[in-house]
C-alpha cells in the first residue's frame, strides 16, 4: 500500500469436485467441493476519495457506478463500517482491469468483490476481522469467502462458505478453456434442480468414495491415477452446451491427465502433468479460443 492508494490482483479459481449434496427450503444448494485458486488474475486499483464509489472497468459494456460485484462489495463495505469513522463521510475510486472471463465458472467476480472487501479494509485500517468480512461477503455470493482467505485451496461445505483449508495442487499444469459465451449460475442451479426433483437421498450417498482422495486427510496435493474429477453442474451444461462437453474431450485426446468443466461452466480445465504437452495443447487451443490460459495452482510448492 502506498498512501491512499492500494492495487490488489483477484485471482480465478477451479472445482477439483462439486458436488450438489442437497437443497436446503430457501433455494440454496448445498455443496462439496474443492476450490484451487490459479494464476490468472484480475487487477484492482483502490484510490481514497472524498465520497461515492466512481468506477471504471476494462470490459466493454459494463456500466460504472452500478451493481457489479466490485461496486456492491464497496457499497457494502462502507455501510457496515459507517459507525467507525465517527460521522465522517468516505468513498473509494476503484479501476477494475478484467482478465478473467465473466460469467465463466471461474469465480471472477466473487474473487473480485473479496478483493474490494480485504483492500478496503486495509485501505481504511478498519480493522474489520475475516468472520466480518466474511458475513458481508456472502451477500455478494457464496464463494467470496473462499477468495477473502489466504489458503490458496480449500474444502468447502455448506452453500460454499464453510472453509477447510487443504494443501494445494502441484506437479500440474492447468490448461483452461472458456468457449467464449456466458453460462448463467442460477440457470444452471434452476435446471439441476429440475433434473433431480426428490432424488436427494441419492444424492447424498453418490459421495462416497470420491471425496475421500482429495480432502478427508487435509490434502489435495496429488491427484491418484485412480481417482477421477467430478462436477455434478457438468451435465446439466453439456446438455444445454454441447460444445463444453466437446473441449473436454479434446483436452483429454491432447494430453490432459484430467479435464472437467469448473464451477457451473462453460470454462473446461485441464491438467497437465508434462509442461511441454500442455505448452502444444495451449498453442492449438488459442488459435480458436481467445480466452485460453495456461496457469498454474496458487500456492504450488
Amino acid at each position: 500500500m502506498q498512501g491512499t492508494r492500494l492495487i490488489l490482483e483477484a485471482p480465478a479459481k477451479i472445482n477439483l469436485f462439486l458436488q450438489v449434496t442437497d437443497r436446503r427450503p430457501d433455494g440454496y444448494h448445498l455443496l462439496e467441493t474443492l476450490m484451487q485458486k490459479v494464476s490468472l488474475y484480475d487487477e484492482i486499483k483502490l484510490r481514497m476519495c472524498a465520497a461515492g464509489i466512481p468506477l471504471r472497468c476494462s470490459v466493454d459494456g459494463t456500466p460504472e457506478n452500478k451493481p457489479t460485484p466490485v461496486y456492491r462489495a464497496a457499497a457494502l463495505f462502507l455501510q457496515a463500517t459507517r459507525g467507525r469513522r465517527g460521522g465522517r463521510e468516505f468513498g473509494v475510486d476503484i479501476t477494475l482491469t478484467k482478465r478473467i472471463p465473466v460469467a465463466a465458472g471461474l469465480g471472477g467476480g466473487s474473487s473480485d468483490a473479496a478483493a474490494t472487501l480485504n483492500g478496503l479494509n486495509k485501505l481504511y485500517e478498519y480493522g474489520c476481522s475475516t468472520v466480518e468480512l466474511a458475513e458481508i461477503g456472502l451477500q455478494l455470493g457464496a464463494d467470496v469467502p473462499f477468495f477473502l482467505a489466504d489458503a490458496p485451496a480449500a474444502f468447502a461445505t455448506g452453500i460454499g462458505e464453510i472453509l477447510q483449508p487443504v494443501e494445494p495442487l502441484c506437479g500440474y499444469s492447468v490448461l483452461l478453456v472458456n468457449p467464449g459465451f456466458p453460462v448463467s449460475t442460477r440457470w444452471v442451479y434452476q435446471s439441476f434442480a429440475l433434473t433431480k426433483k426428490e432424488n436427494t437421498s441419492n444424492l447424498k450417498n453418490s459421495q462416497e468414495g470420491i471425496l475421500g482422495p482429495f480432502a478427508r486427510n487435509g490434502s489435495a496435493q496429488t491427484i491418484p491415477q485412480r481417482t477421477f474429477l467430478l462436477n455434478d453442474l457438468e451435465t446439466v451444461t453439456v446438455s444445454r452446451y454441447p460444445e463444453v462437453g466437446r473441449l473436454k474431450e479434446e483436452l483429454l485426446l491432447n494430453g490432459a491427465e484430467r479435464a472437467l468443466m469448473s464451477g457451473s461452466g462453460p470454462t473446461v480445465f485441464g491438467l497437465f502433468a508434462d509442461r511441454q504437452s500442455a505448452d502444444a495443447c495451449y498453442t492449438l487451443f488459442k488459435r480458436r479460443f481467445f480466452h485460453t490460459y495456461l496457469v498454474s495452482p496458487v500456492g504450488e510448492k
